[in-house]
Parts: structure tokens; sequence; C-alpha cells
């Protein structure tokens, strides 16, 4: 033997890659390979090509990756962490570097080589990596590297979550139905990544110096690597991507297995991987079908529900057209004026929702019989607005009342109707012919359409073949009802140990449906969901997953053969309900001929908000504006001004310290606009401001406010109005204040009403991690001292202390007697506006929405203007705060032990007692406990006959799924009213006051 060569072979969650290194530890061979989750037999037929090379070769080998352990074990062939390859490899190429950032398919790292070596990784969640880009490429219906040509002709970038695909999927499709361009969402998918990684993984640790990137997407993709480099502030010589990037860690493996003792010829290996044993260790549950013969008698009972059909081309007479722009497909159904099908199309619409469906209406015209006339059309889903826009439908309507109509169809004593789309899930109970309540998935997509369809393409499999192989599986996996980058990892697995496709098909087919019903529905029971139950959605097409559904029950549904076509449908019977004889306004095949469109962005200057909108010309002074969170944006002119207390809670906050400011000040008090401050902001105004102080308060919230903090965020899952606090504390310090005042508190004001008066620990406690994750604070500057503002006495003896150098110890007591009486008059003040609204409400006819939260809900960085979509569907805006001291608590199941919590439970309790009032609850991503509310708060209005509505927020700013909701609750509300209802009762207003 000549040589001593090494071989490093890295099983990633994507990629399998090879590399020989010489006795001189050069890289004499390497391969990059995509392995589709067949492991063993990619990395067997890379150890092939090498053998046709080096067949007397003898190699010392290791295996490292995050695939890579269990192959190592059962091959009996040495393993490396990859970290540790990692760290080998840079110390043999780059030894000057200060960081390594690697993204993989499912893994990223950072290692910090200065300052303190330390190594970080992701966790289950395969967010911000390989994996992701490539989900978000499928979902434009366009490869990586097409991906990444788009980026490079970005003139915008949104705000996107990286956290994982599913969460990116409900950010970017609202987007794309927008008509947001799609150079400008590429670029937004790579600056995800990045702020995944910076947040995610740095942890408030600064990534700086000399930064070598590495892996594949840092290698294959250049606008990956601008972001990086624009987001990080580096320049060329700082920003390293080395030639062999996608190798590094097989690299790095190579080089440990040169120590070792034990060479083995390329044969030898093969024969080891090729003889690994899978383990046996797989959770398995009962098939889905034993038998073919039950499979066609299931598939006849539900052949009885369809609907008859006529010939487009020798049909004469009315015809009516839906659309149904879903989330990531298109639906289209014409039918006749007794209900039978003339046309229908369902596709996924390839983010391009107006091209796809203008060309369905094209063929349309080009199909039908002369003597047809569409007498009206109606569209609905995410892409209702921008359709009905540029093809001048007649209709637009909400998707829970289009499914309703389309279900009540075909079974009109439906009491259960549950619509599985590509991300959204929907679920409605019926009562006397009338939507009674509504539940949607929340924040996340798992459990949906696209769910599966991941996995489909994962697999190497198109959506259609992969659902019928788990049909007769005879051990189909439990995986359990996680959602799509957690299931990742549990597929890999079941696939190592030996589970087929197939098994893997049915499993998949069985998550959807735990998920829908134990995570969305909570059913306790199948009682709970009635007897006459209509499934729909294109999801329920797929016969796995209709059986997992019925089995999960025990017993039978109803599945219209047009399941996926059910919203489209729905429309065709709403536009037929609404037609007034005359042809619909629906484009003309002449002008569809030359239809056209453009798109550009801008930022509307209406207001402080500063909305990203996306602006869509279609000639003839025809253009949609989406993006906007009111009718200024969308350049309609506001006649009636409908009142909103959030509007007015904001402006109360921010004019508070415009007065009684000091002309001769001792010194300059900052105070975060953040967190408890919302509300207690008049409190400390008045208390430093008595002492002779000035008080500075940082800027508004905004996206920059975010990235000016980002850097000392330790932790990703904090809710977003905690990592906003970051930059308000940057925002202060730049502002040269003396000091920053940010006391903890564990407990609130008690207001008499709970077992117990806690502030979350977050509001609690943060002050004690802004300290310890921000450099630039110190006991100086930062003022942090713990205090209860129940305890008068307590509040004046630590001002006292942490005030000392200052010599205001004497003035103290009647500064504090102040402040108290400051906070009385705001919440007073708040209270009395409230009142004010409601009675304006009631003398316009207005419904009133009571929007609960927290105080710093009112923050337009964190509320996203939802406000502002109630009062643009023409309700009145109260919050919990204003009305929560009407009524006493109601019975509840958990402990009350927050006082942010009991305005909740009270605020729910009242609106039970308003029959024009109805609660939605924002609850910010993230927040552990409210969890629990959720659920209280649920129980309470359900108990009364009242809708819940819960909108999750965090950093991302679309709300496109908050319009969806929002207005199915008004469409609910509206079929509530054709029930006699009681007339309003005018509660008289009681004044919480704080405690003293």
């Amino acid at each position: 033997m000549s040589n001593k060569y090494s071989l490093g072979i890295d099983v990633g969650s994507t990629t399998v890659k090879t590399v020989i290194t010489d006795a001189d530890g050069e890289i004499v061979y390497s391969k990059y390979q995509r392995h589709l989750s067949k492991v063993k037999e990619t990395v067997t037929d890379q150890l092939k090509i090498i053998q046709a090379d080096h067949p007397n070769e003898e190699f010392t080998v290791c295996i490292t990756g995050s695939a890579g352990l269990g192959l190592a074990n059962s091959a009996n062939i040495p393993f490396v962490q990859e970290v540790h390859a990692a760290f080998l490899a840079v110390k043999q190429k780059q030894p000057d570097a200060d960081a390594v950032i690697e993204l993989g398919g499912e893994d990223a790292k950072i290692i910090f080589l200065t300052g303190g070596v330390e190594q970080r990784m992701n966790g289950t969640c395969a967010g911000g990596t390989g994996a992701f880009i490539d989900q978000m490429a499928t979902l434009l219906g366009i490869t990586a590297d097409e991906l990444d040509e788009l980026s490079l002709h970005a003139q915008k970038v949104y705000p996107i979550a990286s956290r994982c695909g599913v969460f990116a999927k409900s950010d970017i499709q609202p987007l794309l139905n927008q008509g947001a361009r799609r150079e400008d969402v590429a670029a937004s998918i790579f600056q995800a990544v990045v702020d995944q990684t910076v947040s995610g993984l740095a942890q408030g640790r600064t990534i700086e110096g000399k930064v070598l990137f590495l892996g594949g997407p840092l290698f294959f993709l250049k606008g990956l690597k601008n972001a990086f480099k624009k987001t990080l502030g580096l320049d060329e010589k700082h920003a390293v991507f080395p030639p062999e990037a996608p190798v590094f860690v097989a690299y790095g493996c190579a080089i440990y297995a040169a120590s070792a003792e034990d060479s083995f010829k390329i044969e030898d290996i093969i024969d080891r991987i090729s003889n690994a044993k899978a383990s046996d260790d797989i959770v398995t549950g009962e098939p889905l079908f034993r038998s073919h013969a039950e499979y066609d008698k299931f598939i006849e009972r539900h052949k009885k529900f369809d609907l008859g059909y006529a010939d487009i081309r020798t049909y004469k007479g009315d015809a009516y057209l839906g659309i149904d722009a879903g989330s990531t497909t298109t639906k289209l159904v014409l039918i006749t004026d007794d209900g039978r099908m003339l046309y229908n199309h369902y596709s996924s619409n390839q983010g391009q929702p107006l091209d796809k469906i203008a060309d369905q209406v094209k063929r349309i015209y080009s199909a039908m019989n002369p003597d047809i006339t569409i007498k009206g059309s109606a569209v609905t889903g995410y892409g209702e607005d921008l359709i009905k826009a540029g093809l001048s439908v007649d209709h637009g309507i909400v998707e829970t009342v289009a499914h309703f109509k389309a279900a009540a169809y075909f079974c009109p004593d439906v009491d259960f109707i549950i619509d599985i789309g590509g991300q959204d899930i929907k679920c409605f109970k019926i009562k006397n012919k009338s939507i009674d309540s509504i539940m949607l998935n929340e924040a996340c997509s798992s459990g949906c359409g696209s769910f599966i369809q991941t996995f489909a393409m994962a697999l190497g499999y198109d959506i259609a073949e992969f659902s019928q192989l788990g049909l007769f599986a005879e051990h189909p996996v439990d995986l359990g009802s996680r959602c799509t980058v957690f299931m990742n990892s549990s597929v890999k697995q079941a696939q190592k140990d030996g589970a087929t496709v197939e098994d893997i098909s049915a499993g998949l087919s069985s998550s959807i449906i735990k998920n829908a019903i134990y995570k969305v529905i909570r059913a306790n029971s199948p009682d709970d969901l009635g007897k006459n139950i209509v499934v729909q959605g294109g999801t329920f097409l797929n016969d796995a997953v209709l059986r997992s559904f019925e089995k999960e029950l025990g017993r039978n549904v109803i599945r219209p053969a047009i399941s996926g076509l059910m919203g489209a449908f729905g429309c065709a019977l709403y536009a037929k309900e609404r037609a007034n004889g005359e042809p619909s306004k629906l484009i003309s095949a002449e002008e569809l001929e030359n239809f056209t469109y453009e798109s550009r962005s801008a930022n509307c200057g209406g207001c402080t908000a500063h909305c990203q909108l996306n602006i869509i010309n279609f000639g003839k002074g025809r253009r949609f504006i989406s993006g906007n969170r009111c009718e200024k944006g969308g350049g309609i002119a506001n006649r009636n001004t409908v009142p909103n207390l959030y509007e007015f809670k904001y402006d109360s906050i921010l004019n508070t310290v415009k007065t009684h400011q000091p002309k001769r000040f001792r010194g300059t008090v900052g105070l975060p606009l953040a967190l408890g401050f919302y509300e207690q902001l008049p409190f400390w105004h008045m208390l430093f401001t008595s002492l002779g102080f000035r008080t500075v308060i940082s800027d508004e919230s905004s996206r920059d406010m975010y990235y000016l903090g980002q850097h000392t965020i330790p932790s990703d899952t904090v809710c977003y109005p905690a990592k906003l606090t970051h930059g308000h504390i940057e925002n202060l310090l730049d502002k040269g204040v003396d000091f920053i005042f940010y006391p903890c508190m564990s407990y609130n004001i008690d207001e008499g009403s709970s077992d117990n008066h806690f502030n979350c620990p977050v509001v609690a406690y943060y002050p004690e991690l802004l300290l310890a994750n921000n450099p630039r604070l110190n006991k100086d500057n930062f003022v942090h001292p713990y205090l209860d503002l129940n305890i008068k006495k307590n509040v004046i003896k630590v001002m006292g202390q942490v005030l000392k150098k200052y010599n205001v110890k004497g003035r103290i007591p009647d500064a504090v007697d102040k402040a108290y009486e400051a906070l009385d008059t705001y919440r007073n003040t708040v209270t009395r506006k409230a009142y004010e609204i409601i009675e304006q409400a009631r003398a316009e006819g207005r419904k009133i929405i009571v929007i609960a939260g927290r105080p710093y809900h009112i923050d337009k960085e964190i509320n996203h203007g939802i406000h502002k979509l109630v009062s643009s569907l023409g309700m009145a805006v109260i919050t919990e705060d204003s009305v929560a001291g009407l009524v006493r608590t109601p019975k509840l199941g958990v402990l009350n032990q927050w006082t942010y919590h009991s305005r909740l439970y009270r605020a729910a309790k009242y609106v039970t007692t308003q029959p024009d009032m109805q609660l939605i609850q924002l609850v910010s991503f993230g927040c552990g406990i409210d969890a629990v509310t959720g659920d209280e708060v649920r129980n309470i209005l359900e108990s009364r006959g009242k809708l819940y509505t819960q909108l999750k927020i965090d950093e991302i700013n679309n709300l496109g799924a908050a319009r969806i909701r929002l207005r199915s609750l008004v469409a609910a509300m509206e079929q509530a009213e054709q029930k006699p209802a009681a007339k309003p009762e005018v509660q008289p207003v009681r004044i919480p006051q704080a405690v003293k």
C-alpha cells in the first residue's frame, strides 16, 4: 500500500457526504449527494464509486452526522460527533476563525472559537435549515436554485417566521395570495433563516470577527450568503465561504479517522453497512383496511353523496361560478340552475393564485356552450379580495359560510362540519340550522394537507400515489400528532428501524386525524361532534385520512364526492341565491385575452403604523391594495370613525410623559415602553417627575426596534413582547439617559377578585435577564429593585434605597401618593372611555368586541393592527380591563392566581351578559400560561352561547388568517341575530381602584 488513506462519511438528515484524505491530510476525493431517506443505499452507492477507483487500497474510516450514529453502531464502524469533526476541520483549514456557522439539511450549529469555545446546535426543530429552504421552494413550485436566483432581484423583505416550515407557510401564503412579488418572498425566506440563526442559536452572544460559513445551503445559495453578510455586517475578509464547505464535516471526520489503528478495504466497509441490522423497536397500529373487499364496501358507501353532472358543451341556460382561492390550492366549480356540475377544477396554485384562476376562467369560456349565461359568481379563501378585484367577481364570502352552505346541501341535518385544507383546519358546530361555534387551528398548520404533502415529496412520491400506499399497510407506524418538523425525525427513525413507506403513509394519515380531533376540536368523545358529521376539504379525498377519521371516532361520516371542492361549491350556491336576473359582472372572455397586471411595493404614510403595501394595477383605473390594516392604506375614505379603545389607550400612554416634566431636573430616567409599563407608566412617570427627575421613554416599537436588541435575546421561545424589550433597552442606552429604571415585581396590583395576584414570570423578572445578557448594562445605569405596589411602605422604602445618592428620601412619600393617584386617574379614564364607546356603539347599532389580552397588546408592533381590522368590519373595540370590574369572577376549573388572567375571566363573564358583545382573546405565541386561560375563557363563553375566538400573534404581521377568523365571527354573529335576543343590559360602571 503506497498511501495511507482516510475516509470520512457524513450521514446528515438529508445528504450523504464522503471525503478521502491522503497521508498529508489533503482532500483527494469528495462527493455530496441527497439520500432521500434511503440512507444505507446512498452510502453504499458512494462507497462503490470509491471502490471502483481504489479496489485494493485500505482506509481508516469514521462516520459522523445526525443520522450516522445508528448506522455506525450497527455496522461496528467508529463514530465521531459532528461538532467535534467540524472543530477538527476548522483547526486544520481556518485556524484563525472566530466563529463557525453551519447549516445542514435539518441541522444548524454555531461554534464560537474565541472568547471561550462554545458549541450550540438546534434541537429537534428543523426551522432555519436546508430542509426549511427546500419546503419553501416547494411551496413556490420551484427548485432551491431558482429560489436563490429570484432572491437576487428582490426589492423588499417581509418578516417571515422560520421556526419551522409550517409557520413560514402560514406567513408566505397570504403574501402570495395578496400579490407579493415572488422575488421579495424569496429574499424574505433567506432573511428568515438568518434571523432564526442569530436569535435561535446565538441566543444573545454576538457573532463577530472572522466567520466561517459551512454546509450545502451556505455554499450553493448566493442569496443566503448575502443575507448573512448584510445582517452580521461582515465584509469579504470576515465572511469566509471555503470551497470545501459542503463536505467540511466529512473532511473533519476523515481527519479523525486518520488517527485510527484499524484499516479496511472498501468492500469490507460496504459489507458491514449493507448487513447493518435495523432496530425492531417500533410502535405500530391497526391496519386501515384488512382486505380489498372491506375497502370496496367503504368506497361504495361514500359514492352515495355526489352531484349530478351536465355537459358544458351542450347545456343551455343559466350557470353560477364558485371560486375557492385557498392557501395552497385553487378550486373552481360551475353549476347549473338545478345544482348539476358543469365544470370543476382542483390544483395547486403554486404561489400564483390569480394567474391560475384567470387561466381556468378562460378554459370555462372556451369550453362552454354559447347559450350558457353566467348569472352570478362568488369567491372565498385567502385570495378572495385579490381575485374579486382582479376578475370582477360579483361576491366575496367568508370561508365558513361557503363550507356550511355546501355541507347543508348534502346533509340538511348536519350538526358538525370538519374541513381540512392545505393549511387550515376549520370545524363548525351547527345548531338550529346555523353556525353555533367555530374552531380553527391556531398559529400552526400542522396536521393539514400540506403536512402529508411535505412528507410525500420528501420520500419521492406525489401525494395521490403516497396516499394509496397506506391503505393496506399491515403495520401502520404510530407517529403521534406532532408538527411537521418534529415528525421529520420520527419518520426518519421509523425508516431506520425498518418501517416501510406503506407503514409510514398510513401512520401519517392517522397523525393528521389525531391532531384535528385532540388539538383543534379537543373532543372528549365522539358524542362531542354530533351524529351527522360532514367531512370536506381536499385532505379528506385521501381515503386513508378518511378511514383514519372514522376509525378514531368509531362511527361513519359523510364525505361528499366533491369533498375538495366544497368551498367553491358553496360559493356557487351563494351566487345562485344572490342572482338578480342580470348577467354576472365577471370579467369577460374578451377582457381575459388582454388581462395583465403589475405589482409593486410601497409603505403607507397614512399613520405611524407605516403598513407595507402590495399594490397591484390591473389597468383602466382598477387596482388592488393589500397589507393595509385600515381604510387609509386601501385608498378608501374613512367616512365614519368606529370607536376604538385600543387606540385611545395607546395614545394615552404615549402622551403620559408629555406632561408634568420639571423645568429643572436632577437627572434623566429612562422608562422602557414595554411589558408592564404599558399599564404602570403613569405611576412611574408621576413618581419620578415629582422627585425632580425628567422621564424619557423609549421610542415606539417597530421591527427595527426588535432588530436593535436581537443580539441580546437569549431564548427564541420567549414571547415577542419580551423580545422587543431588548430593543427598547438598547434604544434608551443610545438616548444617553442617566439610568434605566425597570423594577422586578412578583405581584401585580391586587384587584380583589382572584386567589392571588402574581405577574407572569416574564413580566415579573425580565429585568434580571436583561442585565445578564446585555453587556452595556451595569448596576449604575440599570436600576431594577424588587418591590410590591400593593404595599405603599415597601415602595417608599425601596425607592429611598435606590435613589439614595440623589438625596430625595424626604420627598418620596408624597411622590408615591401622587403616583397612585396618577395610576387611578389613568385607569378611571380608560373605564369611562369604554362606557362612552359602548353607548356610542349602541346608539349607532354596532356590535362591540372586547379584545382581551395583556396591557402590552396595545403596542402596535405586537398587535399588528388587529384592532383596526375589527374596526374596519364596523365593530367597536373595548378592552378586557375596562369591563372586568363590572362582574365577579365566575366559577373556574383552575387556580386563579394571575392578575391579567383574572381580568380575562371576568371580562368573558361580562360579555356573556351582553347580547351585542363578543370577545376575542389575543395570545402571544410562546406564552405557556395562556394554554390554561384559553380553555377557561372558552368554557365561560360557550356555556352562555357565546363564540370563542382566539388569535395567536407573534413577530409576523400578515393578518390574512386573522381576517378570515374575524369575518367568520361576524358571519356567526349575523346568523345568531336571526334568533330572538334580549335587549342589551347596560351595566352601571364601577371604576376599579388601585390598592394602596
